[in-house]
């Protein structure tokens, strides 16, 4: 089922940025896809930094307002609290360690919606043997620019199994 949901997710978002255009007073106008990808990626960069030092109101601050979470085996965070509180859960956790790049950005040509797509590697304990467990996955987060010109996360879903390997970006 989860993958069924993650697989729904980026066929819309590669459909949605491969037909995004924008018609401007004068003709066509393109965003400059190769500098938001850097933000984006930079974000992410960062994200990552606001996880390992347990900053969970940086960490949460990617979302949009009606930005989603999608972890394995948790119900979806829809809400800011409720994004907040899985953020939380996560890092207080003693064993927590999160290890994770984008291995492609794309975005659409009109520069308002774009796709990180990534590998990650998590340690945290088991619930039910109370002993530090590891495993890997991979994630799909779409970005929506913001009215401020900012970069928010709108869907951010985490898929466990093994890391996919890095593939060269679409040109």
């Amino acid at each position: 089922m989860n993958n069924r949901i993650t697989l729904s997710l980026a066929a819309v978002a590669a459909l949605s940025l491969s037909g995004c255009k924008y018609e401007g007073h004068m003709g066509h106008q393109h965003a400059d896809t190769a500098k938001i990808a850097a933000d984006i990626k930079a974000q992410e960069v960062q994200w990552q930094k606001d996880y390992a030092s347990k900053n969970v109101d940086a960490a949460a601050a990617v979302f949009a307002t009606d930005g989603i979470l999608a972890a394995p085996g948790e119900p979806l965070a829809t809400t800011s609290a409720a994004r907040r509180k899985a953020i939380q859960d996560l890092t207080s956790d003693p064993n927590f360690k999160l290890d994770f790049a984008s291995d492609e950005e794309q975005v659409a040509e009109a520069g308002d919606l774009a796709y990180s797509r990534g590998h990650f590697s998590i340690q945290a304990t088991d619930k039910a043997t109370n002993k530090p467990v590891a495993s890997t996955g991979n994630f799909l987060t779409v970005f929506k620019k913001q009215d401020d010109g900012s970069w928010k996360a709108v869907a951010d879903y985490i898929v466990p199994g093994p890391a996919a390997a890095a593939t060269p970006a679409a040109k």
